[in-house]
């Protein structure tokens, strides 16, 4: 659980850094989630392609990829446009 919401966090930050959308890190996450039910199979004999279990675990993924997005978003906003934004909120920025 702790890698996988690891891994999920860093890939949120890193496609907030590189400037890239939301769709393209939902198409991240979906393979990822992808990568989690094999590990589940392949350490805890759990079944490889159970629909529920594949979306409960890629959903915890997009919430936890989601807000790592978010604080890494505010964070460019307010630090490289300092002059025309600042924090409202750990996950949102407002007009100066």
């Amino acid at each position: 659980f702790l890698l996988a919401c690891g891994a999920a966090w860093v890939t949120g930050k890193s496609c907030a850094q590189t400037w890239r959308g939301l769709p393209t890190l939902l198409f991240y996450i979906l393979l990822l989630g992808c990568g989690v039910r094999f590990l589940h199979f392949a350490l805890y004999e759990a079944t490889m392609f159970s629909f529920p279990h594949y979306a409960l675990d890629t959903l915890v993924l997009i919430v936890v990829a989601w807000l790592g997005y978010q604080v890494k978003r505010t964070n460019q906003m307010t630090t490289q446009y300092h002059w025309l934004y600042e924090k409202a909120s750990p996950l949102s920025w407002r007009n100066r």
